[in-house]
């Protein structure tokens, strides 16, 4: 079962920086795209920046040229890292990865999107 877990949220300053770390785990045989989604109260989640399996990357205009993405494929990871941090940023972060497992009972590979829990962000004045 694919499971990703992310990390490294928080409580941080105005202005300050933090990185987020997501790590998935399970019978994994390729991870397409990741990418970090957020959900401010009372907000629908709203994607903030994806990097391919070749790392092509894309960001939010809301989060372009504070953030940079991540990833290292041999430890199927990802990272994301937010500088000069606003009072919007606060929100609960969440990891996506396009997975495939294999189904090894009809040796044949099965895609599928998933989540992590998501980890909170507080943006503190």
């Amino acid at each position: 079962q694919v499971q990703l877990k992310e990390s490294g949220g928080g409580k941080v300053q105005f202005g300050g920086s933090l990185t987020l770390s997501c790590a998935a785990t399970g019978d994994i045989a390729w991870i397409g795209s990741m990418g970090w989604y957020r959900q401010a109260p009372g907000k629908q989640r709203e994607m903030i920046a994806t990097i391919s399996n070749s790392g092509t990357t894309d960001y939010a205009n809301v989060i372009q040229g504070r953030a940079t993405i991540s990833r290292d494929n041999s430890k199927k990871t990802a990272q994301l890292q937010i500088n000069s941090l606003k009072s919007e940023d606060t929100a609960v972060y969440f990891c996506n990865a396009q997975v495939t497992i294999m189904d090894h009972r009809w040796s044949r590979p099965i895609e599928g999107n998933y989540w992590g829990q998501g980890t909170q962000v507080t943006v503190s004045p």
